[in-house]
């Protein structure tokens, strides 16, 4: 939630990135840019000022408030399918084990393993716990008896950015709720 001590400082003054049809970014990560790259996008006429905090910044001829949501002028397409990163393959699987379904101790798993030719693709990786990964070992979930929660997939950004709203960040500014999709009150 909103704290105004936290507005003092102008490093503590991101400002929330909004595509030019006025969406987030990114929600996981949350798209922010530190309050120098927002206001240097301005002066580029590159993006256009949503909302401002009280904060200003000034020079001997200029003052400015520091935006604290910002919109592109231009649309920036979303690639269709993410990177293969360990942060999205957790993602992809919410953070949990897909043995088990712990949010302990996360590692990954190849299904079929690297010994038998399995390779390192979104289809064969899956989010394990260690204690599921060591007792997984070198097998196939079949030969260690253990089953699967879910089916490994190759996921859409989309996918991943609907995965990303489970896990709002610690710090939302509240000129920022109308932009996002949070159940703010589950924040507060």
């Amino acid at each position: 939630m909103y704290h105004p001590e936290r507005i003092r400082h102008a490093e503590n003054c991101p400002a929330l990135v909004l595509n030019a049809d006025y969406t987030p970014l990114s929600y996981y990560p949350l798209s922010l840019w530190p309050w120098q790259t927002a206001i240097k996008a301005v002066f580029l006429d590159r993006v256009d000022i949503v909302d401002s905090y009280d904060r200003e910044v000034h020079s001997p001829s200029f003052q400015m408030k520091i935006p604290s949501v910002i919109a592109l002028k231009q649309y920036v397409r979303p690639s269709e399918y993410p990177a293969f990163t360990r942060f999205n393959l957790f993602l992809r699987d919410k953070f949990s084990c897909l043995y088990c379904g712990s949010t302990k101790d996360l590692t990954f798993d190849h299904v079929v393993p690297r010994r038998a030719g399995g390779r390192t693709t979104w289809e064969n990786v899956a989010t394990a716990c260690s204690p599921c990964n060591l007792k997984k070992g070198g097998r196939t979930p079949r030969e260690a008896n253990m089953a699967m929660r879910d089916t490994p997939i190759r996921p859409t950004s989309w996918q991943l950015q609907d995965h990303g709203r489970a896990f709002p960040p610690n710090h939302l500014h509240e000129s920022w709720h109308d932009w996002l999709y949070w159940d703010v009150e589950l924040l507060a």
